[in-house]
């Protein structure tokens, strides 16, 4: 073999980290042949030596017929993974069995199988002076995947019920931070969609809006759809247009200011508890503030009302 040094017992895995396998999945041995299947972004490879056949084959994520990325969201590594594999393939085995299948050092692969047997996904059993290590049903992989979803629920239903109202009440009336600033398209996509999340959980779902025709085509470029996702959430909006134009859509309402002259491009939403402000900072770059105040909301209502009756 052209690369014996770094193939000790057929293919130590660890060694071949610089070909950028990831992990030795199976290996199964017969009089004649060796099969080692590899975790490894490089295509399909098979190599002959001598008078035995020694077959690597190297296999992507993409192809391999169980998704592993199952078993990580359980917490599993990568390397742990490997060994779990490998233990299906080995069935009972000792440490230096396992390590050599798997080309993990016998220190990494007993610390690795310690934390799998604590999980519950294997177990082991003494042999003489030995530990015998087997992986356990795979059913158990479902139970493990049960309780994460039932502590994931817990977690969840803690921050609604007390986590996060506590946190809301440890915050003071009106800081810095209740005022916020956005640039650029990002920044207007972001206080549009905080538009649509805020007044969607609000009772009446409306809003209302003062704006002007000079900033309608920048204020829906970054969120062409816009419209459509708050037709589809039937949130109400009612719009003050200053000066002429304006789309009509399904849960809008909208009314004319009449102006002298142009008007510099601006809008404003009033959308309790906040109020956003959009402009431009130069021809073609909007910016955006974002207010969260109670009382400044419900201010800017009721002079939005106001005039709202006067047209």
């Amino acid at each position: 073999m052209q690369s014996g040094k770094r193939h000790n017992n057929i293919v130590g895995a660890d060694r071949w980290e610089q070909s950028s396998v990831i992990a030795l999945l199976t290996k199964r041995k017969s009089n004649t042949q060796f099969s080692l299947i590899f975790f490894s972004n490089n295509p399909f490879c098979h190599k002959f030596f001598d008078k035995k056949v020694y077959t690597y084959q190297f296999m992507d994520k993409a192809v391999l017929p169980m998704n592993l990325n199952t078993l990580q969201q359980l917490g599993m590594s990568e390397r742990e993974i490997t060994l779990y594999l490998s233990l299906f393939q080995l069935g009972p085995s000792s440490i230096r069995e396992i390590a050599s299948h798997t080309g993990i050092n016998r220190g990494t692969t007993y610390e690795s199988l310690k934390q799998m047997a604590a999980r519950g996904v294997i177990s082991y059993a003494p042999k003489g002076k030995r530990r015998v290590f087997r992986a356990e049903d795979p059913d158990k992989l479902l139970l493990l995947a049960e309780e994460k979803k039932a502590a994931l629920e817990q977690t969840i239903d803690s921050l609604k019920t007390d986590i996060i109202p506590g946190l809301h009440h440890l915050k003071p009336d009106f800081t810095a931070g209740n005022v916020r600033f956005y640039e650029g398209d990002d920044g207007i996509e972001f206080v549009l969609k905080d538009i649509l999340a805020t007044v969607s959980k609000q009772p009446d779902k409306e809003y209302c809006v003062f704006s002007t025709k000079s900033i309608r085509h920048h204020l829906y470029r970054p969120f062409p759809n816009y419209t459509l996702q708050r037709v589809r959430q039937k949130i109400n909006v009612r719009v003050i247009a200053l000066g002429e134009g304006g789309e009509d859509a399904e849960y809008s309402e909208r009314k004319w200011l009449k102006t002298d002259g142009p008007v510099d491009a601006s809008y404003i939403a009033i959308y309790p508890p906040k109020v956003a402000m959009i402009s431009m900072a130069s021809e073609n770059y909007p910016v955006a503030t974002v207010m969260e105040s109670a009382d400044i909301a419900r201010s800017q209502k009721i002079v939005f009302d106001t005039l709202w009756g006067f047209l």
